[in-house]
């Protein structure tokens, strides 16, 4: 099966808003719509940091890559935010397509590296992603990476800046 992968325009972003919508529902993670997400993405894939991969016509699958400068690269790393296929057009090749075109994305850019995160107990994910040569252990170390994060409060308009 030939699976197409374009990259995604400004003019996509509602494709991949509802596709990144389903994906959140589909894992009871907080989505906070359609709307809302179209907007986002039509203002971050207008710039140079983001860039989304749709699969399939019409689209069934999509990747969201983040670029960042890096102390450690000389190009950008790459940070895979998102992959996803929808539930019945899944195991056909679409996810490694995407992958594949995201790494082609990140070496056109000049990167070196691609991060994904991914939940502990997403048995399926961590299987993909390894029998596509990634690892969560750094060469050398026993123990497996850890990702950590923290949604940070807004600021307190009454505290001082500074």
């Amino acid at each position: 099966m030939v699976v197409t992968v374009d990259v995604a325009g400004v003019g996509d972003a509602g494709t991949v808003a509802v596709l990144l919508d389903a994906f959140n529902r589909e894992f009871d993670s907080p989505t906070p719509g359609p709307e809302v997400l179209t907007a986002r993405l039509a203002r971050l894939l207008a710039g140079p940091d983001m860039v989304a991969l749709l699969a399939g016509d019409p689209p069934v699958g999509f990747a969201l890559i983040t670029l960042r400068p890096n102390a450690f690269y000389d190009g950008p790393v790459g940070l895979l935010d998102e992959l996803y296929v929808a539930p019945p057009r899944r195991n056909r090749g679409i996810g490694s397509a995407l992958l594949d075109a995201a790494e082609a994305v990140v070496r056109g850019r000049g990167g070196q590296l691609l991060e994904i995160n991914v939940d502990g107990q997403d048995t399926d994910a961590r299987r993909f992603y390894e029998r596509h040569g990634y690892t969560d252990t750094e060469p050398g170390q026993p123990e497996p990476s850890y990702y950590y994060y923290r949604e940070l409060p807004p600021p307190n308009p009454l505290q001082p800046k500074g």
